[in-house]
């Protein structure tokens, strides 16, 4: 087996020295000397010439090949086009103005999204209850029988609804009456008994909450056949 060629060099170095005349100082520096070179190169190719193995790799008689470090491509990422999303979040902020309702009506259910409301009562519209968008339960209010909803922005909503982003205070109980101005902004699964499920329409205080629901749930068409405006 031959040696390596840093143990090599330093045997030659050694095998140089007898050949040096002078004095023992001058024959001890060059010995120091050549181990200081020889260990030099022994840290320089300990540094360029480091292979990396594979920690999978399995032991061959073949050179082993460094590894090269590769960051994994991300699957397919969708771009957005900031001008068409602008275009859609104004359709549908649009959409939800035409598409605003007063809800007036009988609370029936708190959950910490929102409230169930059974809207419908056109006298909770009169002045004197205009000062607060919760009315007692005491009130004087009815609903008219065979009330139909209308179409046009900010006609009475007429149904249950969920409403959600409503004002903090005052607190809300459930009988209690609430009068808002909402925005359309999906639907809402609502279990008045267990297991009983009603799928009923959504609509936000909050006109961005609205829009960004709508764009969530991918339905910015308010008008069709699924929309939240069709009681």
């Amino acid at each position: 087996m031959q040696p390596t060629f840093p143990a090599a060099f330093i045997a030659y170095c050694s095998n140089s020295l007898e050949h040096v005349h002078g004095s023992f100082a001058l024959r001890s520096h060059a010995l120091v000397l050549a181990l200081t070179l020889a260990a030099m190169l022994i840290g320089s190719r300990s540094a360029t010439g480091q292979i990396i193995l594979s920690p999978s790799a399995a032991p061959t008689n073949h050179t082993p090949t460094q590894t090269i470090s590769e960051t994994p491509k991300p699957a397919a990422v969708q771009l957005q086009n900031p001008a068409a999303l602008a275009q859609l979040t104004e359709q549908t902020r649009t959409s939800c103005i035409q598409g605003r309702r007063r809800i007036a009506g009988r609370v029936l259910q708190i959950v910490p999204e929102g409230l169930v409301v059974d809207s419908g009562y056109p006298n909770l519209l009169r002045p004197e209850l205009s000062r607060s968008w919760v009315a007692r339960s005491n009130v004087s209010a009815s609903r008219p029988p065979n009330l139909v909803e209308e179409t046009p922005p900010g006609s009475l909503c007429v149904g249950l609804v969920f409403v959600t982003d409503v004002p903090k205070k005052p607190t809300v109980k459930v009988n209690d009456y609430v009068i808002l101005e909402a925005y359309p902004a999906g639907q809402h699964s609502y279990e008045p008994v267990t297991p009983v499920k009603k799928t009923i329409r959504t609509f936000s205080v909050g006109l961005v909450t609205a829009v960004q629901l709508n764009l969530d749930s991918g339905k910015n068409n308010l008008t069709g056949p699924e929309s939240p405006l069709k009681p």
